[in-house]
């Protein structure tokens, strides 16, 4: 939490791309989004109410999050039978994992994400040890909340059964109480499904599109690979010796539910070609929790306690080589040069070019200067076209930008066809004058009368296909944009 807070009170490299989208959803409350259930909006929307929406504000409940994972990794670890040694060692792990660190450093549904799938496995565990008709109904609220923030809890969901059915806990699937958790799971995510009903399931024409044309598809083995990058390579003997050691061994069989949960979640992942190795990091609390009293138990078996300072040492001088990676510790100078030092090139899990910095950080960059230049444009309109005006994003994170950084400029609101920008329409906006971010003239003078060039964005850092972006002033469009809103609809 403090590394959080340090970073956020220094500004960062910006706010990004997501997070303007966040905050644009929290003035449309609703029971969903195309992209994501509602219950992350909810908490920005109370976070805003109480903190503001500062850049500070709006981490400020992810560092909190990050804080509680780590604790709870460490009760994790107790619970199993981890003494002081596995416990710390569980929580130095979450700490200085890069996908972790990441996570918890700007505002998203994976940082929640990542808190109700380590609080399920943490309930799973005391069910295991306790059977107590109790834990499982706070495990089904917590998976009702998860499947409100995130549907990928679906896939834990998916190996809490297959764990089930693989194991002695079997028997517990008879019981009125595993019944009664996923009654109460359903119930609490039964007003999203209503949505996603009276919309016409955006959310899987989304899906479809984004598997399709926006994410790369990679392989079991760049899977397995990107997920020990991810969760910082020195931690890797422990955590896939605690799977294993969970997995094999008689004398624990009570919790190889656990190691069995993950593999069926890997499974679905390698199964579904185009997903993304970070689905897993939800996981890797609990893994970290095996692998720390499976470590301890090795060394206390052997006598090698002098390997007790040698392990959490290592790992934490890791953390700091790798934490650049993350979260945005060092001036961007300093890192491109730390991350060219260190042989490691910008990439993307999407289909786009990447520039000078990675997609993670170049989304933080160019926002407000981009807001700046469209109000250049606005500047140079008449009092009445002033009153006509809208401005026509390419994306939601030009939009929220612009509706973020926009009161400053007082430029009007920003419209788009991006996600659940294009639910919520093009206002009272006719098209008679617009600002249109992005596009080529000739393709624009389609729709539009005239158009006329007032500015040139650039950025050196931002994502190279919003770099050197034309800003037009678009006067007269040929049919109106209430008629062609249909058209301009993209979900991705």
């Amino acid at each position: 939490m403090f590394i959080h807070l340090t970073v956020n009170i220094t500004g960062g490299y910006g706010i990004f791309r997501d997070e303007f989208y966040y905050i644009a959803c929290t003035e449309h409350m609703d029971w969903g989004y195309v992209d994501q259930p509602p219950f992350s909006i909810a908490m920005l929307w109370l976070n805003r109410l109480l903190c503001g929406d500062s850049l500070f504000a709006i981490r400020l409940l992810p560092a909190i999050i990050g804080a509680t994972v780590v604790l709870l990794a460490g009760i994790m670890t107790k619970e199993l039978g981890g003494k002081k040694f596995a416990q710390a060692l569980a929580a130095i792990s979450v700490i200085t994992a890069p996908l972790t660190l990441g996570v918890n450093s700007n505002f998203s549904m994976n940082s929640f994400d990542l808190l109700f799938w380590t609080l399920a496995l943490y309930l799973l565990i005391r069910i295991v040890k306790e059977d107590n008709p109790k834990q499982w109904l706070f495990l089904g609220i917590v998976i009702g909340l998860g499947l409100l923030n995130k549907i990928s809890v679906f896939w834990l969901g998916a190996g809490l059964v297959i764990g089930l059915i693989l194991t002695p806990n079997r028997k517990l699937i008879l019981t009125r109480r595993v019944w009664a958790a996923a009654g109460i799971a359903s119930l609490l995510f039964l007003p999203h499904i209503i949505w996603q009903i009276v919309y016409g399931f955006p959310t899987l024409e989304f899906m479809r599109n984004a598997i399709t044309i926006k994410y790369v598809e990679v392989s079991p083995l760049q899977i397995l690979i990107e997920q020990i990058l991810n969760m910082n390579p020195i931690t890797f003997p422990i955590w896939i010796s605690g799977l294993t050691y969970f997995l094999i061994s008689n004398k624990i069989k009570q919790f190889r539910i656990l190691p069995i949960i993950y593999l069926t979640v890997f499974l679905i992942l390698v199964i579904n070609k185009n997903s993304k190795s970070e689905y897993l990091g939800p996981i890797f609390p609990m893994l970290f929790a095996l692998g720390s009293f499976t470590l301890e138990k090795f060394i206390s078996r052997y006598n090698w306690r002098w390997l007790w300072p040698v392990f959490p040492a290592i790992i934490i001088m890791s953390g700091i080589v790798f934490s650049p990676f993350a979260i945005a510790v060092l001036p961007v100078k300093t890192y491109i040069s730390y991350a060219q030092t260190l042989g490691i090139t910008p990439s993307t899990s999407e289909k786009k070019e990447v520039a000078r910095l990675p997609q993670f950080y170049a989304d933080m960059f160019g926002w407000k200067e981009l807001a700046a230049a469209a109000a250049d444009a606005y500047d140079t309109l008449t009092p009445e076209e002033k009153s006509k005006c809208t401005i026509f994003c390419n994306n939601y994170g030009e939009a929220g930008a612009i509706d973020y950084y926009g009161k400053i400029y007082g430029l009007p609101k920003a419209i788009s066809g991006h996600n659940n920008y294009w639910l919520w329409g093009p206002g009272n906006a006719t098209g008679e004058i617009v600002i249109r971010l992005g596009g080529s003239k000739e393709a624009i003078l389609k729709s539009y009368e005239e158009v006329k060039q007032a500015v040139l964005f650039t950025d050196k850092y931002c994502m190279p296909y919003e770099n050197n972006m034309p800003i037009y002033i678009c006067r007269n469009r040929r049919t109106s944009l209430q008629e062609d809103w249909m058209k301009l609809k993209h979900y991705d």
